[in-house]
């Protein structure tokens, strides 16, 4: 029989599946901004422990400092157990929530010049910086906070990245395999690289900003190949709603029990579905090109220590050799950085078209993806009874 709890625990499951999207009337106020809550909520705490920093010393810094740390945690913990309700705001109360987290760009630069008779921000302290740069780090600052906590939010991307990485820690015999397959191609294709003497001189000169820029570049042409050879994937996703099917998708959910007569008809995606399912695959998808990343890293890292003698880099590099904390060329650190950023740009491109990788890894993704949607379609049909 349905009803209107069985319909909200399955909204429940979606969230918790990474999912958010596949409940029905979807929306920023309805759903979105209640779950951003303890995030925002966080940040805004937080934001008062750099005041805390900055102003106080010596053991009322680190008192202060904790008070806050478990006010953040308390709070978080708090909301995150009144959002688990999927709590609907009304219009009023939306209102309310956007203008005081708005005013936070001029409240905690107040609440500093109360206390410290001066505004500052990271990288504009001294009285050569111009006046604009401390309000616009400011509105940068929780402008991006509230962006990001939107963007997670609204594609469930933190249950998918907590799936992703325990799938990874709990397979580890796929882990391993994934690794044996990956690892020798990527070697061929920049072993011999590692040992070319202008790289090493160009690492050496450097600097880490630039090297994670460089990072970034090539995460961006990992997202951008994925986003396009994912988004075929979603295209090739089979609903097939009969009952047998459906009874067994709806295993381990709050439909279980729900009796399924007939077969149901797909229902079509809006666009935020589909790219939340696009971000299921993808998240998946990154996150092993970021366990070969970090493989090919700790092999770069280890050949560097076994044949780079400091002789050996101080002879490619021409002069003086930069040295890291570790007691280890700079260079060879951001050598291999390099080399495991390439060489996971260049798996996760080169395996989404090889068979054998999509039989192995990427199948059960789908079969995810497939469950999710006859799951949605039992939930509809429930919703549209326990309405009725």
């Amino acid at each position: 029989m349905a009803s209107e709890a069985m319909v909200r625990r399955t909204e429940q499951w979606f969230v918790r599946q990474g999912a958010p999207t596949m409940i029905e009337g979807y929306g920023f106020r309805s759903h979105v901004l209640p779950r951003m809550l303890p995030a925002l909520t966080f940040v805004a705490v937080g934001s008062l422990a750099w005041l805390v920093l900055i102003r106080s010393t010596g053991l009322s810094k680190w008192v202060l400092l904790g008070v806050i740390v478990v006010v953040m945690v308390s709070a978080w913990k708090l909301l995150s157990s009144f959002v688990r309700r999927l709590p609907s705001f009304s219009r009023h109360t939306t209102i309310v929530l956007l203008v005081v987290y708005a005013a936070m760009p001029v409240i905690v630069p107040l609440l500093q010049y109360v206390a410290n008779d001066e505004i500052t921000t990271p990288g504009a302290e001294g009285p050569d910086y111009e006046w604009w740069v401390v309000p616009l780090w400011f509105i940068a600052f929780f402008g991006l906070a509230f962006v990001a906590t939107m963007l997670a939010t609204t594609y469930g991307l933190g249950a998918l990245l907590r799936a992703a990485i325990r799938h990874v820690i709990a397979d580890l015999r796929n882990s391993v395999h994934l690794l044996g397959r990956a690892l020798p191609p990527m070697l061929f294709v920049t072993l011999f690289l590692f040992f070319t003497g202008e790289l090493w001189q160009a690492m050496n000169r450097l600097h880490w900003p630039r090297v994670s820029l460089i990072v970034l570049l090539f995460a961006a042409i990992t997202v951008l190949a994925a986003a396009a050879r994912l988004r075929d994937e979603i295209g090739r996703v089979e609903q097939d709603l009969r009952p047998e099917i459906l009874k067994g998708a709806c295993k381990g959910t709050p439909l279980a029990g729900v009796d399924i007569a007939e077969p149901l008809q797909p229902k079509r995606l809006n666009g935020r579905q589909g790219r939340n399912l696009l971000v299921m695959l993808a998240i998946r998808q990154l996150v092993q090109a970021a366990v070969v990343g970090l493989a090919l890293y700790a092999f770069f890292v280890v050949l560097g220590l076994i044949v780079v003698t400091p002789e050996i880099a101080e002879q490619w590099i021409g002069g003086t050799v930069a040295m890291s904390w570790l007691g280890v060329p700079s260079a060879m650190l951001r050598n291999a950085t390099l080399f495991a950023a390439f060489g996971s740009m260049y798996f996760s491109v080169i395996s989404m078209s090889d068979a054998e990788h999509r039989r192995q890894f990427f199948a059960p993704l789908i079969e995810k993806v497939e469950r999710t949607l006859e799951v949605r379609a039992v939930y509809l049909t429930v919703r549209e009874q326990a309405a009725a």
